[in-house]
């Protein structure tokens, strides 16, 4: 079993709030493609990195994540890809996480 997050930021590179319906297409894709998902939505995950020496990069996030059997890598690299398109990004982090079930 894997557990697959998705950190989709609020705001496009340009500051720009990222408009609400996009968020609900990518949990309605995720509904249809994995039958649920849970969303970290209510207070927005901070995501602080430095891009060089001098400049700390500011992130607001909400986290989707689904569990599945299998990690269908190819699907999820195409995935992300529309994902960077969509959400105007360099870069759009999805990480996966073998899980056991107890």
């Amino acid at each position: 079993m894997y557990l697959t997050q998705l950190l989709l930021p609020l705001y496009d590179n340009d500051g720009q709030a990222l408009p609400k319906t996009l968020f609900a297409e990518v949990r309605d894709e995720l509904m249809k493609q994995f039958g649920g998902l849970t969303a970290y939505a209510r207070a927005p995950a901070n995501g602080l990195w430095r891009e060089d020496e001098s400049h700390a990069v500011h992130d607001d996030l909400i986290i989707y994540e689904v569990m599945a059997a299998e990690l269908d890598r190819c699907w999820w690299a195409n995935y992300r890809a529309s994902l960077e398109t969509r959400f105007r990004q360099e870069l759009v982090v999805i990480r996966a996480h073998p899980v056991e079930m107890l």
